[in-house]
Order: structure tokens, then sequence, then C-alpha cells
């Protein structure tokens, strides 16, 4: 009887294609800790995700291996205070990546996914939402891929490339994002706008338009309110990049509010992915 039932389990196993174990394991670590926003004066956003390696052995086949990352993680902590952990966490159940850490949107919001179909948005303290987009066309036809958005005119957002914004031809050179409509819309600068081409970073508070640019020389970057009115700030910088309501000046992580900047210490620095300096002193460690 014990080997009549041996030979049918064989059986099956092999009708089956073969019995196979499957060996699936997340690493205990977490990988590509990344700054991806600052909150505030104190506070910053890290994304990071974690790898899985799955064995699977037959007995008619020799031993497939596949890998792969996902469950990302968004996290808050104190960049001006060493404390134990961060503030706030939350991480995503799903086995792949779903490219959620696109950049940050807004203060408390980062971007991420196939912005061309849809936009992932995920709010601190909340879990992620998709918005479907519908693509339109607003005199150009030659479409790019988005790599920034960014707080824009009438509530909307705008998304670009590196080096979109001067582009030539019918290349689009700018998307502006209507969340509320859900519409994508590519577009070329208009003569109110082709100032901007000049930004290497560019966003706008109410009505007013502002953009960061870099001077004819090393330390010598501006950030412009409207093209004309040039905003005084306390330190030298070479190009500036907007994070939500701050702003980075030469690694200074400093506010910008009402056309004002304020930097809270001019020799507190960040200089590293995750380490932030007073001086030639790390004061911060988030690794």
């Amino acid at each position: 009887m014990n080997k009549l039932l041996t030979v049918t389990a064989v059986l099956a196993c092999v009708c089956m294609w073969g019995c196979t174990d499957v060996d699936f394991r997340w690493e205990k670590g977490r990988s590509s800790e990344t700054v991806v926003g600052f909150v505030d004066d104190s506070l910053v956003m890290v994304g990071d995700y974690r790898c899985w390696l799955e064995i699977r052995d037959s007995w008619i086949m020799a031993s497939e291996e596949s890998s792969g990352c996902g469950r990302e993680r968004l996290c808050v902590y104190n960049y001006r205070v060493q404390e134990d952990g961060p503030r706030w966490c939350d991480s995503l159940p799903d086995k792949k990546m779903t490219g959620i850490f696109g950049g940050q949107m807004t203060d408390s919001v980062i971007w991420g996914g196939e912005v061309s179909k849809s936009v992932r948005l995920w709010k601190i303290g909340e879990r992620p939402h998709e918005i479907k987009l519908t693509k339109e066309s607003d005199g150009c036809s030659v479409e790019f891929r988005i790599s920034s958005l960014k707080p824009w005119l009438d509530g909307t957002f705008i998304g670009r490339s590196g080096e979109s914004l001067a582009a030539d031809g019918d290349t689009c050179n700018y998307v502006v994002l209507d969340t509320l409509s859900r519409t994508l819309t590519y577009k070329r600068l208009d003569k109110d706008l082709e100032w901007i081409k000049k930004c290497d970073d560019v966003r706008a508070w109410g009505e007013d338009v502002y953009c960061s640019v870099a001077g004819a020389r090393q330390l010598e970057g501006n950030i412009l309110r409207n093209e004309l009115d040039t905003l005084l700030a306390p330190l030298i910088f070479s190009s500036g990049v907007f994070w939500g309501n701050m702003i980075e000046l030469r690694a200074n992580i400093c506010s910008l509010d009402k056309g004002i900047v304020t930097c809270l210490d001019t020799e507190f620095a960040w200089r590293e992915p995750l380490k932030f300096y007073l001086g030639d002193d790390v004061v911060v460690d988030l690794e």
C-alpha cells in the first residue's frame, strides 16, 4: 500500500511538470535610501525599498533564481537634530516597484508613475492614490519624459525634463498637469514665458513665477521672480533647487516664503545622500 502511494505521488508530480519547492525571502535591510523632499526647516522625506530573492527547486529541472525589489517606503525624519528614528513611516505591499519616488510635488506630497498616462501621489500620513490622465497637446507634437512636477499657475503643476524648456522646433517645452480636470497638456512657451528657458528650476507661488538661474561665473546664481525681480539670498550659490516650499542653495536648505529667502544657519549643509553637517562635523546621519 505504501509503495502504491509513493508511485501515485511521483506520477502526480510528473503530470504537473514536476513538484516544485519555492523559497521566497525578503532581504532584512532596505536599499537605496534617498532624500525625496523637504517638508520645512527641520523635516525631510526619505524613500527606500526592499529587495527579494526567489529560488524554485523542481524534480525535473535545475534550480531557478529570480529577484526583484518592491515594498517602497516613505519616511519623515528630523534633519536638524539626531533622533532615534523616523517621525513617521509607511510602506507599500507591492512586490514590484511602482515608481512612486519621481520627486517632490508640494511641501507634503511626492509623485511618481508614468505621467503620460497617470500620476501616483503620496501625501505624508496618507496612502498613495492614482489619478488617470487624459493627454492633450497645445502647439507642439514631440513629447518628452517628465522628470519634475512642481506647483504652477492657477492651481496646476508644471512638468518638465532637464532640457525641455529650451527645446526648439516642434518639441514640447513643458506640460501643465491639472489634477482637478485630470488632464496633462503638452505646451510650447508663449512670449510671456519665454524667459524661463534659462531657468535651472522653476515653479509658481500664487500668480508669481520663480526661477533659479545660474550666472556667467561660478557662485553667481540668482532667484528671479517674474523675470525682472531678483530676490536677496543669505549666501552666494551657483543654482537653486526648489523642494516644496524650501529651496536648496549650495547644499543649504532654506525657506522661501512670500518672496523672502531665509536660511536658519548658513553653516548647516546637506553634503551627502543622508548626512547633514554643521561646518565639518556630521550632526545628523540618517543611514
